[in-house]
């Protein structure tokens, strides 16, 4: 038997005890194999780290088969024009056994060229030895190539990230380690997706559109936040909007540079199931940027945020006094439809009133089951 064949076979039979490892109907292996976003294992405790398992899509995007990737190391794809410093950092994070997010330029199996938004992270087991890396791509060569394609290629990271957080919700309860990594590709997508905006926004001559497409990178930040929150404490099935409201209304008023616009906060630990938190931090982030905008006039003014529960109901109050600035009516438009479609998401109520230079808006959330919204 030669050293080649015992490598590949060695590779193919961890590979298959990785699966073997996971029920037939386990959500993490399911959701791996259909997605489209392509992905790999690897084992560092082989000799070259070498790939163990891969999807479909990412036999599609390589154009390698199945039986020509698994024992073979992912410099496959690497070519006269891949960066040396671009390989030289994956190479030096695999070693230091960390995270490392890269754009490198990688080649398919015919020779052809595509930018590669590549994702890598060490999975650990309980004692914290890295027993796989897990890997994620993401072809944007459309995005490199000419400003044209980018709606083109936003639309196919929103799609993947739509498909894949439905994937990974469905997983979630599962608890399985590699579940958890596949979420955690969530929170990189979303990066990817306001690159691609900022991007888009700095290609833009007109004041207007650019204002809209940063309008839509503050909402990407903000979920992306809450991925970031979600995945950094123990417990990912629930998620403190007190939290998130603080840090979010304090970067707000922050970037301001305003010693005349005044942030206070009344804030109560209110945690809420995770499959709430993306149509609640949006809420939370209208809500404050739409006082922040209102706070802009020449004499400044008063912002106080409110969150807490109230008689079985969980209640988001944002006040603030200025002289009110006139809004762009696109942009205000925009902001009332996101508001009410995530208040009807959740069956919330919206209250607004304006009392002199004070504006008042309150969002309230019916507290159906207390187990579900603990202290």
């Amino acid at each position: 038997m030669t050293e080649g064949f015992q490598k590949q076979t060695d590779a193919r039979l961890a590979g298959d005890k990785l699966v073997a490892s996971h029920v037939r109907e386990d959500p993490f292996a399911a959701a791996f194999k259909a997605t489209r976003m392509p992905m790999i294992v690897t084992d560092p405790n082989q000799q070259d780290n070498p790939i163990i398992f891969c999807n479909e899509a990412f036999e599609r995007l390589t154009g390698y088969s199945n039986e020509e990737l698994i024992g073979f190391n992912c410099r496959l794809m690497q070519g006269p024009e891949t960066d040396p410093d671009t390989v030289a950092r994956i190479r030096e994070a695999v070693a230091d056994g960390r995270d490392v997010a890269v754009d490198i330029l990688n080649y398919r199996k015919d020779g052809n060229t595509f930018w590669n938004a590549l994702f890598i992270s060490p999975v650990r087991d309980d004692d914290g030895r890295i027993v796989y890396f897990f890997s994620s791509q993401l072809d944007f060569s459309n995005v490199k190539s000419k400003e044209a394609e980018l709606a083109a290629a936003r639309h196919k990271a929103e799609e993947a990230v739509a498909k894949r957080t439905s994937d990974l919700q469905a997983s979630l309860a599962a608890r399985s380690l590699l579940v958890h990594e596949v979420d955690h590709r969530v929170k990189n997508n979303l990066l990817t997706m306001a690159s691609i905006v900022k991007m888009q926004a700095r290609l833009t001559r007109d004041a207007g559109q650019r204002q809209a497409l940063m309008s839509v990178l503050n909402r990407i930040e903000a979920i992306s936040t809450v991925q970031r929150k979600l995945f950094t404490t123990d417990d990912v099935a629930r998620f403190d909007i007190a939290e998130f409201a603080r840090e979010l209304a304090t970067d707000l008023v922050g970037a301001l540079r305003r010693d005349d616009v005044v942030l206070t906060l009344d804030l109560s630990p209110v945690y809420v199931p995770a499959v709430k938190a993306s149509p609640l931090s949006l809420i939370v982030n209208e809500l404050v940027g739409d006082a922040v905008l209102r706070g802009l006039g020449e004499c400044g003014g008063e912002i106080h945020v409110v969150v807490k529960r109230l008689n079985g109901h969980f209640l988001i109050r944002v006040e603030d006094t200025s002289q009110p600035v006139e809004p762009d009516e696109t942009s205000a438009e925009v902001g009332r439809m996101l508001l009410e479609a995530s208040a009807r998401q959740l069956a919330a109520r919206i209250e607004r009133r304006t009392e002199g230079e004070r504006t008042i808006v309150e969002v309230t959330l019916l507290i159906e089951h207390e187990k579900d919204i603990p202290y």
